[in-house]
C-alpha cells in the first residue's frame, strides 16, 4: 500500500471531525440543520482531498460518478416528500452499505494482499455491507408499498442461520487462501446479499425503525473497516462513529420497544392469539364534539403516529394547536421512540410543519403529565398507546413502555378504520369508558376540527 502525503492524510482527517462535530449536531433538533451543514463541509473537504493522491486513475470515471451521485440526490431530495422521508433515509443507507461492499469486491477481484488483519476487516465489512443493502432495499419496498406485506419461508430461522454459516465459512476461506479465486468471491457475495434480503422480507413496519436503525450501523460499520483496508481515515472515522451511534440508537429503539433485537430479526411481532377480553364498545364522536372538548380543556396533549404521517395532516394540526393555544389551551406533544417509520419520523414531520421544540416532548418527560391532561387527542397511532402492553401478559407486546394516554380525563382517537395496529393486537384503550373514536383521515378530520374552532370563537 503507497504512502499517502501528509497533507492528503491532514485534509481527510480535518473532514472527518467536522463529520463528528456534524453528528454532535444532529444529536439535537435546534442544531441538526447546524450540524447537517457541518457533516457536508467535511465531505466536502474529503472529497476535494482524494483528487489530490498523486496518480491517481480513472480520474474522469470518478467526476462522471459524482455528478450522476450528486445530480440523483439533489433531485431527489428536492422531490421527496418528508412523509416519504423514512424511505428515502432506507434506500440512502443501502447505498452506502452497498458501496461499502463494493470496495471490499474491487479489492478482491484485483487480488490484493494487505495481511490477515486487513483481509479479515475487508471481509466482514463486505458481509455488513451486503447485508445492509439487499435489507435496506427491502425496507424501503416495504416503506413505499411496493411490498404489502412480510414474507416469511416455512422454516425460517433455519434458513437464516445456514445462509449465515455459509457466508462466515466462504469469507474465512477467502481469509486463509488470499487472495481468493473469481468464483469463491462470487459465492460470497451472492449469499450474503441473499442473506439480507431472506433476514429482511418477514419484517413488518412495526419493527421497522428499529432495523432502519440497525442497517445504519451496519453500513457505518463497514465503511469504517474498508477504510481500514484503504488506509483512509475520514473513512475509518466517519463509519465508526456511524457504526456506534447507530448501535446505540438501535438498541435504545429496541429497548423501547421492549424486544430483544434478536426477537426482531428472527421473530416477528404477530398476535400469538386472542389475549385478554376486551370489555366495553368503541364509542364514537363527532368532529364538533371533539373540537368542544379541546376548547374548553386546560391542557391537551397530542400523540401523533404513523397515521398522521401518512394523510399528510402535521400542517392541520399545527395550525389546530395554535388555534387552541389562542384560546388560552397548553398544548403539548407526546412523542413514542418507534412512532412511525423511522427513528424520530415524528420529530421530523412536526418541525417540518413549524412545531417548536420546546412543545414535542419523549416519553419520559411527559408520561406524568397525561394524569392532569384533560384530553389526550391521539391521531393514528395504535400500539405505542394500548394499555396491554401495561396488562396483557399474552400480548406481543407486553412489556413494551407506552404513552400513558389512557390516563387522561379523555381520550380522543383520530383513526381511518378499527383495524389493529401493526402488532395485530386489539387496542385496549378503544375501549375504555373516557375513550371516543374519531373515525377518518387525519387531515379532513383536523381540517373539520380547525373549522369548529373557529366558529366558537
Amino acid at each position: 500500500m503507497m504512502t499517502l502525503p501528509l497533507y492528503v492524510q491532514g485534509a481527510w482527517f480535518v473532514g472527518a471531525l467536522l463529520f463528528i462535530f456534524g453528528l454532535k449536531g444532529m444529536s439535537s433538533p435546534t442544531s441538526a440543520r447546524q450540524g447537517i451543514v457541518w457533516a457536508g463541509y467535511g465531505m466536502l473537504i474529503a472529497i476535494a482531498a482524494t483528487f489530490l493522491i498523486p496518480g491517481l486513475q480513472n480520474l474522469a470515471l470518478m467526476i462522471l460518478a459524482l455528478v450522476v451521485g450528486a445530480s440523483a440526490a439533489w433531485i431527489s431530495g428536492k422531490k421527496v416528500k418528508m412523509t416519504d422521508m423514512p424511505q428515502m433515509v432506507a434506500i440512502y443507507n443501502g447505498m452506502g452499505g452497498g458501496a461499502a461492499a463494493a470496495i471490499a469486491a474491487i479489492a478482491f477481484a484485483r487480488g490484493d494482499a494487505h495481511g490477515t488483519v486487513a483481509t479479515t476487516l475487508a471481509v466482514i465489512g463486505a458481509l455488513i455491507g451486503s447485508v445492509s443493502f439487499t435489507g435496506s432495499c427491502v425496507a424501503y419496498a416495504k416503506l413505499q408499498g411496493l411490498l404489502k406485506k412480510a414474507h416469511r419461508l416455512p422454516a425460517q430461522n433455519g434458513v437464516n442461520v445456514v445462509l449465515a454459516l455459509a457466508a462466515i465459512v466462504l469469507g474465512g476461506t477467502m481469509i486463509v487462501t488470499a487472495p481468493a479465486r473469481p468464483e469463491l468471491i462470487y459465492a460470497f457475495f451472492a449469499i450474503a446479499l441473499l442473506l439480507g434480503l431472506i433476514v429482511t422480507l418477514p419484517i413488518g413496519g412495526a419493527d421497522m425503525p428499529v432495523v432502519i436503525s440497525l442497517f445504519n450501523a451496519f453500513t457505518g460499520l463497514a465503511v469504517g473497516f474498508e477504510g481500514y483496508v484503504q488506509g483512509n481515515p475520514a473513512l475509518i472515522i466517519a463509519g465508526i462513529v456511524v457504526g456506534a451511534a447507530g448501535t446505540l440508537l438501535t438498541q435504545l429503539m429496541a429497548k423501547a420497544m421492549n424486544r430483544p433485537i434478536s426477537n426482531i430479526l428472527f421473530t416477528p411481532m404477530v398476535a400469538s392469539g386472542a389475549g385478554e377480553a376486551i370489555e366495553g364498545t368503541m364509542k364514537e364522536l363527532s368532529g364538533l364534539d371533539a373540537a368542544a372538548m379541546m376548547r374548553y380543556a386546560s391542557k391537551v396533549i397530542i400523540v401523533p403516529g404513523y397515521g398522521m404521517a401518512v394523510a399528510h395532516a402535521q400542517h392541520k394540526v399545527w395550525e389546530m394547536t395554535s388555534i387552541l393555544e389562542e384560546a388560552g389551551v397548553e398544548v403539548k406533544f407526546a412523542i413514542h421512540p418507534v412512532a412511525g417509520r423511522m427513528p424520530g419520523h415524528m420529530n421530523v414531520l412536526l418541525a417540518e410543519a413549524g412545531v417548536p421544540y420546546d412543545k414535542i416532548f419523549d416519553l419520559e418527560e411527559i408520561n406524568g403529565e397525561f394524569g392532569q391532561a384533560d384530553v389526550a387527542l391521539v391521531i393514528g397511532a395504535n400500539d405505542v398507546v394500548n394499555p396491554s402492553a401495561r396488562t396483557d401478559k399474552t400480548s406481543p407486546i407486553y412489556g413494551m413502555p407506552i404513552l400513558d394516554a389512557d390516563k387522561a380525563q379523555n381520550v380522543i382517537v383520530i383513526k381511518r378504520g378499527k383495524g389493529t395496529g401493526y402488532s395485530g393486537v386489539e387496542n385496549a384503550l378503544f375501549y375504555t369508558e373516557n375513550c371516543r373514536m374519531l373515525y377518518g383521515d387525519a387531515q379532513p378530520m383536523a381540517g373539520e376540527i380547525i373549522q369548529h374552532l373557529k366558529s366558537m370563537g
